[in-house]
């Protein structure tokens, strides 16, 4: 058994800042940090617009943010995380520029604030368009100099341990113990058993549920599916936000996304002639909330038989708009269009989970000692719809006040170490190694396909009730497979994008009215 006292699944904003956190306070305490991929490779690297957060109070103020969330959200937001996360922001903010995280200045050395879809005033704080990645490489810098954090690429975790691994052990499902996990070297073929005293999962999204996505390819819903299997309450799956503007190509997978901040900064939407349409249908137009934007796009493609809308961006000025989002121009051009003389294919895309493991106020979810922190968490925050740069705050703040949580209760010292031996291996014995790896393509293509297809932007009962049947065949599929293979990455990704699409569904059965990111056509017949 390898033992660490805090392990930390994930290596985004979530688990990094969280990491820092306890090793600066407590560095006699060892934190594992593991991550399936390469330790810079997270969801948090892909954040292009920014940090939605109050620093000018002349022109700002909690209470406007406070309402925009709580609008964009509506009427599903709990104002108490709203209130926390947007109340404590600016002291998070403070504290990454102090780990050596770089923001754009203007001429007067105040931020460069950008005005996204939802904010009634400028509150994003940026760096160029690739905010995420600069955080995600000062944070690594930063996690690197600590001694008593030590971090593990190409480690995948199989399962949580929890009673259920524990032979013989009686115990109440709604009163459960995590004491870590399980998890595959991919590099050394082999399974180790991890025990800790804290297990905080920082996973991400879920986006390759669907054929597009926004999402890297990592973005497999890996926390949610282990919380799920170890019967962790997870709400608010069916709140899936829809980027509006993902750059679109033929080819399913992660699409490029183009930031929100580029309509803000004035770029207006048009069909693929170049006629305009989002007057009809809101009065904010370009600025409107994703889940009207996205909604919008994909009802204008219905009517006009279009694979994509445009963006455009020729009239903007060509100097200003470099300034900000050089990737962005370059990354269209690499694949064809000039921004600044051509019209910029798109299509909405998953992007953002708004429901997720559910957890408190610090980020505890019903699994005593088991944390979630970021996009696998359902902490209240975002409610129906995410307001835009609203995520990576959630994850600063809760990951402090979560770590906040864990230095308290690794100060009380109540674990039950008794359970610890009781642990087995993981057993394979008798497993075999699947040859057939087009199986599991095949099937997790024909679980994309069905989500993209049945549960997208837009749903309704008869899809509904088809996308249940389709998706408990693929379940039973996997479930065979899984029964008699030797574990592979592959493998567990499908197992757990079958877990999300499940839940999808079934809360999407369950959800009795539109609102936000939610839409069933059948329910505006009521």
């Amino acid at each position: 058994m390898i033992y660490t006292d805090v392990l930390v699944i994930g290596s985004g904003i979530s688990g990094l800042s969280y990491a820092m956190k306890i090793a600066q306070q407590k560095p006699e305490t060892k934190i594992t940090i593991i991550t399936k991929s390469d330790d810079e490779e997270s969801n948090t690297k892909y954040a292009q617009g920014g940090v939605a957060v109050v620093t000018d109070f002349t022109k700002d103020s909690f209470e406007k943010h406070i309402e925009d969330t709580l609008r964009a959200g509506d009427g599903l937001c709990k104002r108490e995380a709203v209130e926390v996360v947007v109340k404590e922001g600016p002291e998070r903010i403070r504290e990454i520029v102090e780990w050596g995280a770089n923001f754009d200045k203007d001429e007067f050395q105040s931020y460069d604030l950008g005005r996204e879809g939802g904010h009634t005033e400028s509150r994003v704080v940026h760096y160029k368009d690739v905010t995420g990645a600069e955080i995600e490489r000062a944070l690594l810098k930063a996690i690197e100099r600590l001694e008593n954090v030590e971090l593990l690429n190409h480690h995948y975790v199989i399962d949580l341990i929890t009673e259920h691994h524990i032979p013989g052990e009686s115990f109440d499902k709604y009163n459960l113990n995590c004491y870590g996990a399980y998890v595959l070297d991919m590099k050394a073929q082999r399974i180790k058993k991890m025990s800790s005293k804290i297990t905080l999962m920082a996973t991400g999204g879920c986006g390759h549920v669907y054929k597009n996505t926004t999402n890297p390819t990592i973005a497999t819903g890996d926390g949610i599916g282990l919380a799920h299997r170890a019967k962790a309450r997870i709400s608010n799956m069916q709140f899936i936000q829809f980027h509006p503007t993902a750059f679109y190509s033929p080819i399913t997978g992660q699409l490029p996304l183009i930031s929100e901040a580029v309509r803000g900064f004035g770029a207006k939407i048009c069909s693929a002639s170049g006629e305009p349409f989002m007057y009809k249908y809101d009065e904010r137009e370009e600025l409107a909330s994703r889940d009207i934007v996205a909604r919008a796009i994909d009802n204008e493609m219905k009517l006009r038989g279009d694979d994509y809308v445009c963006l455009d961006c020729r009239h903007l000025d060509q100097r200003k708009f470099m300034e900000h989002f050089p990737n962005i121009y370059k990354q269209c051009k690499d694949a064809g269009p000039d921004m600044f003389r051509d019209l910029i294919p798109v299509v909405p895309a998953s992007h953002y989970l708004c429901g997720g493991i559910d957890v408190d106020l610090f980020g505890q979810s019903t699994i005593k000692n088991m944390f979630a922190v970021g996009e696998c968490s359902n902490t209240g925050l975002h409610g129906a719809n995410r307001l835009a740069s609203n995520s990576l705050l959630e994850a600063l703040v809760f990951a402090h006040r979560a770590a906040v949580k864990t230095l308290e209760r690794l100060g009380e010292n109540n674990f039950n170490y008794g359970q610890l031996h009781k642990i087995p291996e993981w057993d394979q014995e008798g497993m075999k190694v699947n040859e057939e790896m087009v199986l599991l393509n095949y099937l997790r293509k024909e679980l994309q396909t069905l989500m993209s297809d049945l549960v997208g932007i837009v749903r309704s009962n008869r899809r509904l009730k088809l996308a249940k049947q389709k998706e408990e065949e693929i379940y039973k599929s996997v479930k065979e497979i899984y029964n008699f293979s030797i574990l592979s990455p592959q493998l567990s990704e499908l197992r757990n994008l079958v877990s999300i699409a499940h839940l999808i569904i079934s809360q999407s059965m369950e959800q009795t009215e539109n609102r936000g990111t939610f839409y069933n056509k059948d329910l505006d017949k009521k």
